[in-house]
């Protein structure tokens, strides 16, 4: 059995959630990184709501991986104590569907501006993130977004380090990393390696940065999926597409089944599966 688990952002597929359990399970993945759901965030959705969507989830099979939530992705200076609230509020949703994980980021600085500069409000803001999540169960996973703070291996490590905290941990996203002319491997990835919890899996080019399936980018997933299989690492790959505007999987994988699939969400997350299946099959032979 794979240590690997495969999940994913469902709502690349589509808005409504049976479509994305219907493809999900066409493709083998029975795990969701839950953001957006029928047009909405999740972190919008009500209590009663949530059990609702937890019982569709139940009647399919299907786990929540995390809460792909929203939360740290807005300006610094930006009313934080709304945006507390409602963390608080998708902590208890985490409790409802299930999950330990919600995803979270390191807020943006002002455009143009240092990043250190921000520092002290960037970790005062994180440390009251943890305070509410104390005794919770729920892990906090930070994403190396571009453009927060915490968009460079160093700082994300300085936010980890600082935090010092055993219920917050990385999310590692290569193309995130490219996106910001970072090497991801090994250079990104031993800084991290200790702090990662979580993959995103999409890759990009570094010379105009757009995203393409794992593999054939600049991001060296392969690499850095041999090396956290090596390390003993178990847990998922939630696989995150983005690939609206690529073309040409056709001229890269020629005899694949997804060439003869109608174009639109479901072919584009087959063609991000496809490729991350076949690095994993590479890696465990």
């Amino acid at each position: 059995m794979s240590r690997f688990i495969l999940s994913a952002f469902g709502d690349e597929i589509s808005p409504n959630l049976t479509t994305q359990m219907d493809v999900l399970e066409q493709n083998d993945i029975m795990y969701i990184e839950m953001r957006g759901v029928n047009g909405r965030s999740i972190v919008q959705y009500t209590a009663r709501e949530a059990r609702d969507i937890k019982k569709q989830l139940d009647a399919r099979g299907f786990r929540i991986s995390a809460i792909g939530s929203p939360f740290g992705k807005i300006g610094i200076e930006d009313d934080f104590v709304p945006h507390l609230e409602m963390f608080r509020h998708t902590l208890e949703l985490a409790d409802i569907l299930d999950t330990r994980y919600i995803r979270v980021f390191s807020f943006y600085p002002p455009t143009g501006a240092d990043p250190a500069d921000h520092r002290s409000q960037v970790m005062d803001r994180f440390s009251q993130f943890i305070q509410a999540a104390s005794g919770t169960g729920i892990t906090l996973l930070h994403e190396n977004e571009k453009d927060i703070y915490g968009d460079t291996p160093e700082r994300c490590l300085d936010l980890l380090e600082t935090m010092n905290c055993d219920y917050t941990a990385a999310i590692f996203d290569p193309a995130n990393f490219v996106q910001c002319d970072v090497e991801t491997y090994p250079e990104a990835y031993e800084l991290l390696k200790k702090h990662i919890k979580y993959m995103h899996i999409k890759d990009a080019v570094y010379s105009d940065h757009h995203v393409v399936p794992a593999g054939y980018g600049d991001g060296k997933v392969r690499e850095i999926l041999k090396a956290l299989y090596d390390s003993g690492y178990e847990g998922f790959l939630s696989i995150e597409p983005h690939l609206w505007d690529f073309v040409g999987y056709a001229d890269l994988e020629p005899r694949s089944h997804v060439n003869k699939m109608e174009d639109g969400g479901p072919k584009q997350f087959a063609m991000a599966a496809e490729a991350l299946k076949k690095i994993i099959t590479e890696i465990e032979g």
